[in-house]
């Protein structure tokens, strides 16, 4: 089985798609999804659906769900013209002691190949190959469509992985602008960080390194700007000063030429918002 999740969910059995319309068994397929090849306890399954208020009948209900997606394989499957299709569903959605797991086969799945690039692309960094690091980043960001499981209703555990999925996007994005600056892109970043500090208006990394792309463009007045803005938002919006590293990037753009100002200055400001 072949699996989207960074974007609108899609799920293909035999090259047919496997996607329910109904909303209720959408959330189950998204989250066995995401689980993809482990179990998933029905207790959670039944929380995602209910969240915390569960109908008496939510076990029945549930299985139901898996029924209809189980369904929609045993379809796809039965293109191949081969029998026991109904069999084959149930080994493509097994039924395991307390859950469900979907069983993919080795399938192409979107989330596991932008994990693996993204790790790729870190490790490069670590190695100082920044123009690898900036290409296998990209690559793994182009496998977002959208935001992860846009078309799909998110109860409360869907919620926590959307979550953490776009913070490991952020992560990776964050990286990604961070080789180019070593690469010297920075008057290319520049339209693309305006939009991305409009976005996040508190990420104290995307703000400093609109700051140096900014600075190093010879707009250092700008630069400067976008710290202010930044500050007026912390204090505003978290009760918050800026950290200590974004204040001596502020100082040293302050004080010194262009290329005297380190991209990233060998520490983190992740403060997200």
């Amino acid at each position: 089985m072949d699996i989207d999740v960074l974007g609108a969910l899609a799920a293909r059995e035999n090259g047919l798609s496997v996607t329910p319309t109904a909303p209720k068994p959408r959330q189950v397929l998204a989250l066995l999804a995401l689980h993809a090849d482990q179990a998933v306890p029905v207790s959670v399954l039944i929380e995602e659906l209910w969240s915390g208020r569960p109908p008496r009948s939510a076990r029945t209900t549930l299985q139901t769900y898996v029924l209809q997606l189980r369904d929609l394989i045993a379809a796809a499957l039965g293109r191949d013209g081969e029998g026991g299709a109904v069999r084959g569903a149930k080994g493509v959605l097994v039924t395991t002691p307390g859950g469900y797991r979907l069983d993919t086969a080795g399938g192409a799945i979107d989330v596991r190949e932008f994990e693996r690039l993204a790790g790729l692309g870190y490790r490069a960094m670590d190695a100082g190959d920044f123009a690898g690091a900036a290409r296998q980043l990209r690559d793994a960001l182009a496998l977002w469509t959208g935001p992860a499981l846009v078309d799909v209703q998110a109860g409360t555990q869907l919620e926590m992985e959307t979550r953490r999925l776009e913070e490991t996007r952020l992560c990776a994005l964050d990286q990604r602008i961070e080789a180019d600056l070593r690469l010297g892109r920075h008057r290319e970043l520049l339209g693309e960080l305006t939009v991305l500090v409009s976005r996040y208006r508190t990420h104290e990394n995307l703000h400093g390194q609109f700051m140096l792309a900014l600075h190093r463009s010879g707009r250092r007045s700008e630069a400067l700007d976008v710290y202010q803005r930044l500050r007026g938002a912390l204090v505003r919006e978290l009760g918050l000063e800026p950290s200590a590293g974004l204040r001596r990037l502020q100082r040293s753009i302050l004080t010194a030429g262009p290329e005297q100002v380190v991209a990233g200055g060998g520490e983190r400001l992740s403060r997200v918002g």
